[in-house]
């Protein structure tokens, strides 16, 4: 003991020369020390820690999109999938909306590290005393637990979460995080990111987001459980308060002018909340459609189609298939009654607008409810043509036509056989066509049909009734077939995307190949004569008051088909047809020029079909006996698409 007293220790503790409980209390010195060794160790502790942590890859739900159709002006149809979102760059985000959401959620987030100190202690305080763990996240932070982690309410995860943040801020740039994050935010209404929140809330485009329907938006993100207006009153309120308050936080930090605050006075209201019923009405019969074509043309299946993620851009017509719908919808009102006629039971409409030129489909109507109706009246193929399949005989006479008329005393075989069967369609005779399917032979106008766009699948055994229309296309492929003889004896195959891409690449598989000649133009034109004559026939018997004054005499409804404007070729079954269904296909003459204005061919079909039964109900009885079998019904459903505005 004697060789150490007076030996300076490394550590005085206990101090030395100190009695009693003194010589347990550090010094000054030594607080200092144990301070400085902390900051020291914690600082060790962070830089192993920020080391070793990796920005992980996105979680499950950041990487789901939904797979969008467009109509064919460009404007949004419908989004599917599990997950309702469409990721956009930044430069399609108007700067207003941006300027606004970083108002709302992180004013400094250009400035700052990433992270928020005094959030992430206010959290684990909140969680630690069994609060919601609110912390007032940083938009890196947030973008952070939308992408990489799950949204658990954990300590863990919340350290996780700042020091990811912090590298992420570090290693990616600002504007590529502030996209990610507008792409991955939650804002109601089953929209995930800002594109999916703009037609949410109002029907456009994110790029034509003002900066006042901006600021309602970013007062979303706090909640949209509280801030959506349209939920409740309440909601309401607040929703309009923090909309103010982000707009005068704009002012406040320079983001915009007091002038052009003074321009948001009014607040941007929503659309009304509709429930989720997106493939209703036309719009699943649409997507059924728009998919088959899809699978044909690039080899794709139901399953890649479903992991989302695709933007598909159709053909398909919005006026044209409203306008549609609402010819279908009113003339049933006035002529189908189950309640009143047994025979109305059951009834179901289908039909299809097809561009004779090119073949695009414009319009479908292929039922009432494509969410309660599941089958596509529009592209079933178990309604048979009856007398519309006539104009295929025809044109396969047509088809043995010289390329001039010789006159009436050089008439050849085949051109009084043409003349013949043109007599016997107006006069809704069967038997010539019995005939000239012996004559012409039955695969002769099998083939015709195809050629001009039935498909072969669809064609009923060649017996002796096959002329008169034992086959059964769809109403797409009848509208499809009869614009081949409106386009001049070109055959175009009917399609329903004009491109598709995936993940902002082009989808392959969408090159149309041209038009086919199926009869030369002096055929096509005698074709074109025959089925006008039709068409006036069924169109254009008597007209507007003298049609009415006509019907109030006998007693007779009217019958609402008012006499084309313009030429027009016709396909339909007539009264004397004893087939269990009823056609129209009305389609621009090329007397008329509107098959070169892109008018389309129109195929409708009615028909019974009790859900279950193999079999088509009779047809008889169908809308009173007045309509002939039903047979009046669809020309008057054309007559009204026609003049629908």
């Amino acid at each position: 003991m004697k060789g150490t007293k007076g030996r300076r220790r490394f550590i005085d503790y206990p101090r030395r020369g100190r009695e009693g409980p003194r010589r347990w209390l550090p010094s000054w010195r030594q607080w200092l020390g144990l301070f400085a060794c902390g900051v020291l160790a914690l600082a060790a502790a962070f830089g192993v820690i920020y080391a070793n942590v990796d920005i992980p890859g996105e979680n499950a739900l950041a990487r789901k999109e939904a797979t969008v159709y467009y109509w064919a002006d460009g404007s949004q149809m419908v989004s599917v999938g599990a997950v309702n979102r469409q990721n956009v760059p930044l430069d399609r985000v108007p700067e207003s909306v941006q300027r606004a959401v970083i108002a709302a959620e992180n004013e400094t987030f250009y400035s700052d590290s990433g992270v928020s100190l005094k959030g992430i202690a206010r959290a684990v305080v909140n969680m630690v005393s069994g609060e919601d763990a609110q912390g007032g996240s940083t938009i890196t932070q947030q973008f952070v637990k939308n992408t990489y982690l799950s949204q658990d309410q954990t300590v863990t995860r919340k350290v996780k979460e700042f020091f990811i943040a912090l590298k992420l801020s570090n290693h990616r740039d600002k504007k590529e995080i502030l996209r990610g994050y507008l792409n991955t935010s939650w804002f109601g209404r089953d929209s995930y990111g800002i594109q999916a929140a703009a037609h949410a809330y109002y029907g456009v485009d994110v790029k034509e987001l003002n900066a006042s329907q901006g600021a309602l938006l970013a007062a979303l993100l706090k909640g949209s459980e509280l801030y959506d207006p349209g939920l409740n009153k309440a909601n309401h309120e607040r929703a309009e308060a923090r909309w103010k308050w982000i707009l005068d936080r704009e002012v406040e930090t320079g983001r915009m002018t007091e002038a052009e605050r003074a321009t948001y006075r009014e607040f941007p209201e929503p659309r009304a909340l509709a429930k989720p019923t997106s493939q209703a009405g036309q719009t699943g019969y649409l997507i059924d459609v728009a998919n088959k074509f899809i699978k044909s043309a690039t080899g794709l299946t139901d399953k890649d189609l479903l992991r989302g993620g695709y933007r598909i851009y159709t053909t398909f017509d919005k006026a044209r298939t409203r306008r549609l719908e609402k010819a279908v919808t009113d003339v049933r009102k006035k002529t189908i009654d189950p309640k009143q006629r047994a025979a109305d039971t059951f009834v179901e409409f289908g039909a299809a607008s097809v561009r004779p030129e090119d073949g695009a489909i414009l319009a479908l109507y292929g039922g009432a409810d494509a969410t309660k109706h599941f089958v596509n009246n529009a592209d079933t193929s178990a309604v048979p043509a009856g007398s519309a399949f006539k104009a295929f005989v025809l044109a396969a006479a047509a088809q043995e036509l010289g390329e001039r008329g010789d006159g009436p005393s050089l008439m050849t075989a085949a051109d009084r056989r043409f003349g013949t069967l043109r007599g016997a369609l107006l006069n809704s005779q069967s038997q010539p066509f019995v005939q000239a399917g012996k004559s012409l032979g039955l695969e002769k106008i099998r083939d015709m049909a195809v050629a001009t766009g039935l498909r072969k699948e669809s064609m009923a055994p060649l017996e002796q009734t096959f002329p008169l229309g034992t086959s059964a296309p769809s109403a797409i492929r009848m509208a499809n077939a009869y614009g081949t003889f409106a386009n001049e004896g070109r055959h175009a195959e009917p399609y329903a995307v004009t491109r598709m891409t995936l993940d902002g690449e082009p989808v392959d598989g969408f090159t149309r190949p041209a038009p086919k000649e199926v009869l030369t133009l002096y055929q096509a034109q005698q074709m074109a004569g025959a089925l006008e004559s039709l068409g006036w026939l069924m169109t254009g018997r008597t007209s507007g008051a003298a049609q009415d004054a006509a019907d109030d005499a006998a007693g007779r409804p009217a019958s609402g088909v008012a006499p084309a404007e313009k030429p027009v070729a016709a396909g339909a079954t007539l009264p004397g047809d004893r087939q269990k269904s009823a056609w129209f296909i009305g389609t621009p003459s090329p007397n008329s020029g509107a098959a070169a204005a892109g008018e389309p061919t129109t195929a409708i079909t009615m028909f019974r079909n009790k859900p279950g039964a193999p079999q088509l109900l009779p047809m008889q009885g169908v809308g009173g006996p007045e309509t002939e079998l039903g047979t009046s019904i669809p020309p008057q459903i054309w007559a009204a698409y026609q003049g629908t505005s």
